[in-house]
């Protein structure tokens, strides 16, 4: 008898117990389990299950922990993939973007004819007096041989849309190349030899405009391009952020936006239409910015969807196009040591004027020349408000030629190098020709800058290059192409536009170009997300996979930090969410 009612107690306690705990769990929309998630914590721990309610995560563990603790209606079996913190694209061109996905798209092409064939199929559907416009082309691309490439003229545009007018802007964003017709209806008198202040009109032997206009001196072109419509502007913003979310990205720095695409961000955020974070920029000076300067920064409190508390400046011109500003010319090129299209003065300014108003200032620097003289702006700027600047995060966006007397600063005055991991990649192939042997070294340096203590927020600059973060994942542990380029310096050899000094130490690409500035896969994942969430200010609510934090999560295919460098490149996002919401899945091709 005692026996008996020993075993009914023990069954009373043990009912007790499950019933306890069946009614102490606490409630979830959604978990996540049988997933390897890397959380990107401060310990960088690896777990298993995620819980999340609303727009937060709530739990993080084992599967059994969080099966334990938690219960929910909808459980997401990641079946071992991989799951990481929403990746954030700290430096991209959204309207660009979507732009891009609508205007013809030149990227890749391989020579001047066939982008002339291309624009002669839009012209036979257009009207007469209709602008042809596309971007994307690279005469680095074109052609054989590894000496430095021309640009292409009007005249091959001339044959094949002589009734419309043509604007194609380069890869880049610096330069635009136009037909006759293009240049008529802007005004140009080919007799006149303008002149434009941190701009190029490129002339022939003759003396005549060419067609290529770079950096400021596109304005002359773009002052006459009809302007797309409001609606037509707000469509090609949404399907650049759906294009975003099927590359896992939940937050985009939109570098550089008018007062019209703030009133449209705005407009999609309070309809509760904005897919995809958006850390926007003020572009430049003007109305625009005395606007905000009296408003202050814009935060979304709420689910934090879209801020904008930051203004983006230029201070020279791109390497490709030869208007990045060097301390000394060229080195295939030594007439020309490039552009700069702001005056430091100018920076320096601006700086104190954000800094007084709660603005971080992230200004566009490539050269040597450029990046040293923004640094001095914004040491300036910081003696002169050293309050203000304590955690201004300023930042310098590409930071793609630095002199190595500067690498330091940049841990000195905590300013922020803001750069795309894949410009390493898609320029390598004359990079070296433009700077030298030398000067080359302190190019693309991602590992003097993290060995120095920074942090380096990874973008991609979309649309000049993909949006795809994983190709800058695989861009930043690599320094190859997606080929595999270069395994050796015989790789460099053959197909690198080099310097006259050639290959001084073949170690430098055994395994990637200058391999030894390249990111460990740790630095990598972080480029993409913390320290991203970091350069907006935002470390507390984005960027790592923990308690408390928004849910911008991702599920990937295969096991980026561990496989193959190849198989990062065909590895696919199953899910992208965002603020707790399933925003993108592969299988339903959302």
């Amino acid at each position: 008898m005692k026996k008996i009612v020993l075993v009914s107690i023990a069954g009373v306690i043990i009912v007790g117990l499950f019933l306890y705990f069946t009614v102490m769990k606490r409630s979830a929309d959604f978990i996540i389990t049988n997933a390897t998630v890397y959380t990107v914590d401060e310990h960088n721990s690896v777990q298993q299950a995620i819980a999340v309610r609303g727009n937060k995560i709530v739990g993080v563990g084992t599967t059994q922990d969080i099966q334990n603790q938690f219960t929910s209606q909808k459980t997401i079996d990641a079946r071992g993939m991989t799951v990481i913190p929403g990746m954030i694209d700290s430096h991209g061109h959204v309207l660009g973007l979507g732009e891009s996905l609508t205007e013809l798209d030149l990227v890749g092409t391989t020579s001047e004819q066939q982008i002339a064939e291309m624009v002669k199929a839009r012209a036979e559907h257009a009207k007469n007096g209709e602008w042809i416009r596309g971007r994307g082309w690279d005469q680095n691309d074109w052609g054989s041989g590894t000496g430095a490439k021309p640009f292409p003229t009007n005249a091959a545009l001339d044959r094949v849309a002589p009734n419309n007018p043509v604007i194609l802007e380069r890869i880049d964003g610096h330069a635009v190349w136009v037909n006759s017709k293009a240049m008529e209806i802007a005004g140009i008198k080919t007799d006149e030899k303008t002149v434009v202040d941190g701009g190029r009109i490129v002339r022939g032997a003759d003396g005549l405009p060419t067609g290529i206009f770079i950096d400021n001196a596109d304005n002359i072109i773009y002052s006459s391009v009809p302007e797309y419509t409001r609606e037509e502007k707000k469509g090609m913003i949404l399907k650049a952020l759906r294009y975003c979310l099927a590359c896992g990205l939940t937050s985009v720095g939109d570098m550089g936006i008018n007062e019209e695409n703030f009133e449209i961000y705005k407009e999609l955020d309070q309809e509760g239409m904005l897919p995809v974070r958006i850390y926007a920029l003020v572009g430049g000076t003007g109305r625009f910015w005395e606007r905000m300067k009296k408003e202050g920064p814009y935060i979304n409190q709420g689910d934090g969807m879209l801020t904008l508390r930051s203004i983006k400046l230029y201070m020279d011109g791109a390497l490709g196009s030869r208007g990045a500003a060097l301390l000394e010319p060229y080195s295939d090129d030594p007439d020309n040591s490039g552009l700069l299209v702001s005056d430091p003065d100018t920076i320096e300014r601006v700086t104190e004027e954000a800094l007084q108003h709660g603005f971080q200032v992230c200004t566009h620097a490539i050269g040597d020349k450029a990046n040293r003289f923004v640094l001095d702006a914004y040491e300036r700027a910081e003696h002169a408000y050293p309050q203000q600047a304590q955690d201004a995060r300023l930042r310098i966006e590409h930071a793609q030629v630095i002199s190595p007397e500067d690498i330091p600063r940049f841990k000195q005055l905590n300013v922020i190098p803001s750069m795309q991991p894949t410009h390493a990649t898609s320029d390598m192939y004359w990079a070296e020709a433009r700077l030298g042997a030398d000067r080359i070294r302190g190019a693309y340096a991602w590992r003097s800058l993290l060995d120095d203590g920074n942090i380096i927020p990874g973008g991609s600059d979309f649309p000049v290059e993909l949006p795809n973060p994983l190709d800058g994942f695989y861009a930043a542990v690599t320094r190859q192409d997606k080929a595999g380029i270069p395994q050796s310096a015989d790789d460099v050899r053959k197909g690198f536009q080099l310097s006259s000094d050639g290959i001084r130490d073949t170690n430098d690409f055994n395994g990637g170009w200058y391999v030894h500035q390249r990111m460990s896969r740790d630095e990598a994942l972080h480029s993409f997300t913390a320290w991203g969430a970091y350069a907006q200010f935002a470390e507390n609510q984005i960027g790592s996979i923990e308690t408390g934090k928004r849910a911008d999560i991702v599920i990937l295919s295969t096991n980026i930090m561990k496989v193959e460098p190849k198989d990062i490149l065909t590895t696919a996002i199953e899910m992208t969410i965002v603020d707790g919401k399933i925003q993108y899945q592969k299988s339903s091709g959302n």
